[in-house]
């Protein structure tokens, strides 16, 4: 893992500061209580100036709200036992014929996506269109 150059100086000043707190501790306590005591006030006052920034003044751009779906669009089904939808279908069965047994179990559901602009049409005897993703399907012819 590389760190940024903000990291490095991070650590080098504190790095600098234990060494500087370490050797004044040996040569007068007194001394290096006061120095711990300025060096915690004053990373404590940074790091508060710290968080009001990342909180209130950042400079990011705001997020794009979600687009609005372009309208209804057109949906139809022509034909004796033709289905169409919108969005995705999980099975369908025209002609009277029995569903096929799932190969898999069924997914979890998810928000059905927009149509298309040009619509969904079935047309014909026993057709199915889906706007969406079809799971499984039986003509029945």
């Amino acid at each position: 893992m590389t760190l940024k150059p903000w990291a490095w100086a991070g650590i080098g000043v504190c790095g600098a500061g234990v060494a500087t707190l370490v050797g004044f501790a040996f040569v007068d306590l007194g001394t290096a209580d006061q120095i711990a005591s300025v060096a915690g006030g004053s990373v404590g006052l940074f790091g508060f100036v710290l968080a009001v920034v990342a909180q209130f003044g950042g400079s990011s751009a705001p997020p794009t709200p979600p687009t609005a779906p372009a309208g209804p669009s057109q949906v139809t089904a022509s034909g004796a036992g033709a289905i169409a939808a919108g969005g995705s279908i999980g099975a369908a069965s025209t002609g009277g014929a029995p569903l096929p047994a799932p190969v898999s179990p069924p997914p979890s559901p998810t928000p059905a996506p927009a149509p298309p602009a040009g619509g969904v049409t079935a047309s014909g005897t026993g057709s199915i269109a889906a706007g969406g993703d079809i799971g499984t399907a039986s003509t029945g012819t």
